[in-house]
């Protein structure tokens, strides 16, 4: 899931994941505040540039939250490495190597930790170089089956094929409301497919769902990443008569096409009477 500790008291997922986008919105809540002090403290007493300060500010804070993710999970928090660097392959190394050092600092082992890298060219030979340190790596960016491809080459430990924005990406092309088949669900089949038939270890998680279609085609899959919102959608229901009225009734389709299939077999019933009839 991705990561809020109220939807992780909600749902007890195993794993968790974070990002910009994700830590930008957490670090203007009051109770986080917290954390962003210690971070920013860490950085004032970094001893480089405002630059370097700044860098390494960024860097406490994402481990910050992770750790405290951490308590609250029994898996792996990912933890993603600035996406500026996505082309630069040492730097990458590097910024890894610093993240992991950090977490270490706070008395979590790198085995709980996956390094969120982009899945450029650069970023699977770098995660080629940490795999081999047992840094752990989870593969984002992904949408394509050539970089699924290499990052199974490099034996990386996790891939996250971005099921929603393949899917996003056909509608804007295709100038229509919605297509017959999902590119998305679709691309990470042919990618899991693919793994389990050359016995690739590299894991598969699908990742960024528009809806909760898209999470039932793909059961089965090594691993899904699944927003709270969506968790909500698949979360079992209970009904009594008028509960359960009411939403099959906002079906449009299941309404009609239970009434004519109830007509249906209860028409054929009655031609099968006649035709038995004695």
């Amino acid at each position: 899931t991705t990561w809020s500790t109220v939807a992780i008291q909600e749902f007890q997922p195993q794993d968790a994941t974070t990002n910009p986008s994700l830590l930008l919105l957490a670090a203007q809540i009051p109770r986080y505040q917290g954390l962003v002090d210690d971070a920013i403290a860490f950085g004032k007493a970094f001893n480089g540039s405002e630059a370097d300060k700044l860098d390494a500010t960024m860097d406490k804070l994402f481990v910050n939250f992770g750790v405290e993710i951490l308590k609250r999970i029994p898996g792996r928090v990912s933890t993603e490495v600035d996406a500026r660097l996505s082309f630069d392959k040492e730097a990458m190394v590097k910024k890894a190597l610093r993240l992991v050092n950090l977490f270490e600092d706070s008395g979590v082992s790198r085995d709980r930790v996956l390094i969120k890298l982009s899945s450029t060219w650069e970023g699977v030979q770098a995660a080629k170089v940490l795999e081999k340190e047992s840094i752990h790596c989870n593969m984002t960016l992904l949408f394509s089956f050539a970089q699924a491809v290499a990052c199974a080459e490099a034996e990386v430990t996790l891939i996250s094929p971005f099921v929603g924005r393949i899917l996003d990406w056909h509608l804007a092309h295709t100038n229509t409301p919605t297509l017959q088949t999902d590119p998305g669900v679709e691309s990470v089949q042919k990618i899991y497919c693919y793994y389990k038939r050359f016995g690739y270890k590299t894991i598969v998680m699908g990742a960024s769902f528009r809806n909760v279609g898209q999470i039932v085609a793909l059961a089965g899959c090594d691993f899904l990443t699944i927003s709270p919102k969506l968790l909500k959608e698949l979360s079992k229901l209970s009904l009594n008569e008028s509960q359960f009225r009411w939403l099959h009734n906002e079906d449009q389709m299941a309404v009609e096409k239970l009434s004519d299939g109830i007509r249906r077999f209860a028409a054929d019933a009655r031609r099968l009477e006649t035709l038995i009839q004695v």
